[in-house]
């Protein structure tokens, strides 16, 4: 059990990536703080992982990523893993692309994870260098990377997840925490979900948002893939676990791609 005796914190932990997530680190011995918008799901998914805390929450709102980090700590008296990875997308052109929605993709995708990383910070000030690494993992995309057609605002912003990233590697090296991310292609969640006829949507704070693929634009996808197939949420999962693990203490401001060899 490598990850005995260690706090955990994942964002959008009720379904998909974050929920195997937490399910991953938990079966390797860590105790799982479980953060999303959604309450109810949460709770749903916390049911099933043993010893899971549930901390429900809109990270968006300004004064809740300070709020959630001072409650795990005061709960726990540390944390030792951070996984950035509560997100959705608002997809259009850009000639359709709203000054609300890029700033929601800016918020929620770049303003969360700095707001959650600097209250964490204070606490690593206060707290110094431990023996034992603490691991921060952030969720970015291959569409930050390489960029990705009716993504602008999502790809800016998964884009600034890099530069935090890197960044963070170089001002916490002293604290002895790893910074890293992991950049998803396509992975199997209710964001990606196939439909024929009129697209799905997602609720998010009582505002529906289009989500999912064609089935042409899944062909296409699984076209593009060298292993021939989508990531499952495990599969994502497996990826940010690498990252949190003893065996990587030495490897930080890296980013890890995990897309089936998807390059877009």
């Amino acid at each position: 059990m490598s990850l005995d005796n260690r706090i955990a914190l994942v964002t959008g932990a009720a379904r998909g990536i974050g929920r195997a997530t937490a399910e991953k680190l938990a079966a390797s011995g860590a105790t799982v703080i479980m953060n999303d918008l959604d309450a109810g799901p949460l709770e749903e998914a916390a049911q099933r992982i043993p010893g899971a805390r549930t901390a429900p929450g809109d990270l968006t709102n300004p004064d809740f990523p300070d709020k959630l980090i001072s409650n795990a700590l005061a709960e726990h008296g540390r944390l030792d893993i951070l996984v950035n990875n509560a997100g959705y997308v608002w997809n259009s052109a850009v000639h359709n692309h709203t000054d609300e929605q890029w700033q929601a993709m800016l918020d929620m995708h770049a303003t969360v994870p700095f707001r959650l990383l600097r209250a964490y910070g204070r606490w690593l000030r206060e707290t110094g260098r431990q023996d034992v690494a603490r691991k921060v993992v952030n969720v970015s995309s291959v569409s930050g990377l390489f960029g990705a057609a009716t993504q602008l605002g999502y790809s800016a912003a998964k884009a600034a997840v890099i530069g935090i990233t890197r960044t963070l590697a170089k001002e916490w090296g002293r604290f002895n925490v790893t910074v890293n991310a992991v950049a998803f292609g396509h992975i199997e969640t209710r964001l990606t979900q196939p439909y024929s006829g009129t697209p799905p949507t997602i609720d998010v704070d009582g505002r529906e948002y289009r989500v999912g693929l064609s089935e042409s634009q899944l062909e296409q996808q699984r076209a593009m893939i060298p292993l021939g197939r989508p990531g499952t949420p495990e599969d994502a999962a497996n990826a940010l676990y690498l990252f949190c693990v003893p065996e990587s203490d030495y490897v930080t401001g890296e980013i890890l791609v995990c897309s089936g060899g998807l390059r877009l």
